[in-house]
């Protein structure tokens, strides 16, 4: 008993001095702890502090950004940039209205294979290749509302200008802006003059349009256009190789240029897609009048063969305008894969009045003058002419469709399955064309009163007609005629941006007026009477052309 308490104390005492040891030891544990707390929070609020500048520098930094960022945008600098692909790489900015820039170009090569070997013309024919253009240029927007183009043309060695214009359209009548163009362009005449020659269904246009010179012209023009109608007007000087080398008929001194005024209106009562089909109904009329400067060169009409680029000129009228007014009309129509379209045109040519105009053909330096061949000796004046041209044209397209542009012509066609031969799959689009085009010179009371002048043949001989059993030639004819060229063309798309042309074309001649070939100097005979022979009367030109074409 007594031995158990013994031990039981020994227990509590040493109990106790543990306890008294640990109470002795604690204020010394408090303390180190306190000093360990109290540097990590000294060691938290530091890392606070830091991380505090932290986000205070990022913050600086991200104000500074947005600033520099706002400065550039506001400045169109190359922070303000969006790349998009059109054919070729275009850089606007980001909004893509504020400005763009885009490298334009295309390239066109060519055969043509012409048969002019006939009795009548005795023309040679045609195997060659041309370049028949290769264009390089830019164009884009400045600051919202100034479109600009920059259009050079390199083909076969000859630099000429032609698409050159600035395009202002910050004015808007409702939602439609309303267009101010001032530069080298097109005139409004003519849906086919107008549709770009990337989109037009043969190699080359009607031949009204190249004959009575509807092209480009520097001038300046107001323009308005909705889906479904539109206006436009114009005044223009002369064309730009023209304008920027006068050739007047005194040398060192220039004087009036040539003064133009067009205009074009257009309405489209169909013009919608449904069900992914394009439906167009397509009207239009324009008119165009010219008065040539006075000391410039009389107005000229020609027009080369079956409307081929390459083959000799079979109508041509010597210098014979003084003035002349265009008017024309055209319908379009487009249904899905189908389409069809034509154009009328008419030209009243007003013959010079004055006693002496230029040389016919002009002398050297355009110095040369000569008595005015429309006027008589006793004053009796040569009838004006009246010419006109029409053509038809219909198309079938395979694999892909038209577009139409509601400025009133052919925009670029969507092509459904573009040719991807690496890839395996595509053959893109085919187009079948027929064209039927009239191109009528010939004005019987103007020829019948001896005002179409006889002009040089190449290569200086033309069987014309026999008399007692020889053959008669001349060196020169009256060659305003009438000429109709049948088209056959295919058009393959490999894609929206690369075409293949093939075109064989016919064309018969006929309505030149007599030339007289008594006395001609190509003829030693003694004639019985008269011999006459009416210019191409008779002959036929035919061939092909095969073209490539790009653009971008």
């Amino acid at each position: 008993m007594i031995g158990g308490l013994r031990t039981t104390s020994r227990y509590l005492l040493a109990g106790a001095s543990v306890i008294g040891l640990l109470a002795i030891g604690a204020p010394e544990a408090r303390a180190q702890n306190m000093q360990e707390i109290q540097a990590q929070i000294d060691q938290m609020q530091a890392t606070i502090k830091a991380l505090q500048k932290q986000v205070q520098d990022a913050k600086a930094q991200a104000s500074a950004a947005n600033a520099t960022a706002a400065d550039a945008a506001a400045k169109g600098s190359d922070i303000d940039l969006k790349v998009a692909w059109k054919g070729a790489p275009q850089f606007s900015s980001a909004d893509g209205k504020k400005w763009s820039f885009k490298i334009r170009g295309r390239v066109e090569a060519e055969y043509e294979n012409i048969d002019q070997d006939t009795a009548v013309t005795t023309y040679p024919d045609v195997s060659a290749t041309q370049l028949r253009r290769a264009r390089l240029g830019v164009e884009g927007v400045a600051w919202y509302d100034v479109k600009y183009i920059l259009e050079v043309d390199f083909a076969n060695d000859v630099v000429a200008v032609k698409d050159a214009y600035l395009q202002y359209q910050g004015v808007k009548i409702g939602d439609t802006p309303l267009y101010f163009r001032a530069g080298n362009f097109r005139t409004p005449n003519s849906f086919e003059l107008l549709t770009s020659e990337l989109f037009v269904d043969t190699v080359e246009r009607a031949a009204f349009v190249n004959s009575w010179q509807l092209d480009r012209q520097i001038g300046f023009q107001i323009s308005y256009w909705t889906d479904h109608w539109g206006l436009a007007a114009g005044i223009f000087g002369d064309r730009f190789n023209a304008a920027n080398n006068p050739q007047p008929l005194f040398p060192g001194f220039t004087g009036d240029e040539d003064v133009t005024f067009a205009a074009r209106a257009t309405v489209a009562p169909i013009n919608r897609q449904v069900n992914g089909v394009n439906q167009v109904l397509h009207f239009g009329a324009s008119v165009r009048t010219r008065d040539i400067g006075d000391d410039q060169p009389l107005l000229q009409y020609t027009q080369r063969g079956a409307d081929f680029n390459l083959a000799n000129n079979v109508i041509n009228t010597g210098r014979i305008g003084k003035e002349d007014t265009f008017w024309g009309l055209e319908t379009a129509a487009l249904w899905g894969p189908f389409s069809l379209q034509g154009e009328y045109a008419h030209l009243d040519v007003d013959l010079p009045t004055s006693t002496l105009i230029g040389a016919n053909p002009p002398g050297p330096n355009q110095v040369s003058t000569a008595d005015n061949p429309f006027v008589s000796a006793t004053g009796v004046r040569t009838p004006s002419p009246e010419y006109n041209g029409w053509y038809v044209t219909g198309t079938w397209f395979f694999g892909g469709h038209k577009n139409y542009n509601k400025e009133g012509k052919w925009d670029r066609p969507t092509i459904d399955n573009p040719m991807r031969w690496n890839e395996g799959k595509g053959w893109g689009g085919l187009e079948l064309v027929g064209k039927y085009d009239v191109l009528n010179m010939s004005d019987s009371s103007f020829n019948n009163a001896g005002g179409c002048q006889p002009t040089r043949l190449f290569p200086n001989l033309a069987v014309s007609t026999t008399s007692a059993g020889s053959s008669i030639a001349a060196s020169s004819l009256g060659l305003c005629g009438e000429q109709r060229t049948w088209i056959i063309g295919v058009n393959w798309y490999l894609n929206d941006y690369v075409r293949l042309m093939f075109d064989y074309a016919q064309a018969d001649l006929s309505g030149y007026p007599l030339t007289n070939l008594s006395g001609s100097p190509a003829t030693s005979l003694a004639l019985d009477g008269p011999v006459t022979i009416a210019g191409f009367d008779g002959g036929t030109i035919r061939g092909f052309t095969a073209r490539a074409q790009i653009d971008w």
